[in-house]
């Protein structure tokens, strides 16, 4: 089995939070997972500012569930963490604003991304954000 990066890991996080059906995502997890990727991916939608402490909540919730992470205080902060960084690179457009869309997680031995990818806006005046988080867990 191959050893995949930080690049790879992050590469493949964005891939599932740029999934746009249950289908599509299921189909990416199946491959990743041949591949020795654990992977998982969580819907979001809410105003921004009130909601981070949610997304965060629901990315270490899927990652638990997905079984991308164990119940440990060190993969749980990897996942709260790679969450929030990721957040933090698209507060900037989405202060005071509506976000919806999808976190992707990847996970290959102590490699752990966070992606996500918002639609950011009021009404039909939509802006577009990605951020992507990650950490190194043993």
């Amino acid at each position: 089995m191959s050893h995949y990066g930080s690049k790879k890991i992050a590469a493949v996080a964005i891939q599932m939070a740029l999934t746009e059906t249950r289908e599509e995502e299921l189909d990416l997890k199946r491959k990743f997972q041949e591949m020795g990727i654990k992977t998982a991916a969580v819907d979001y939608g809410g105003e921004f500012i009130s909601s981070v402490k949610k997304i965060v909540e629901r990315a270490v919730v899927a990652a638990k569930r997905e079984g991308v992470i164990k119940e440990t205080h060190a993969d749980e902060g990897a996942v709260a963490g790679a969450t929030r960084e990721a957040l933090s690179q698209i507060m900037p457009k989405a202060v005071g604003l509506n976000v919806g869309g999808k976190i992707g997680l990847a996970r290959h031995h102590d490699h752990i991304s966070v992606a996500v990818y918002f639609g950011i806006g009021l009404l039909h005046l939509d802006e577009v954000g990605i951020g992507l988080g990650h950490r190194a867990v043993p």
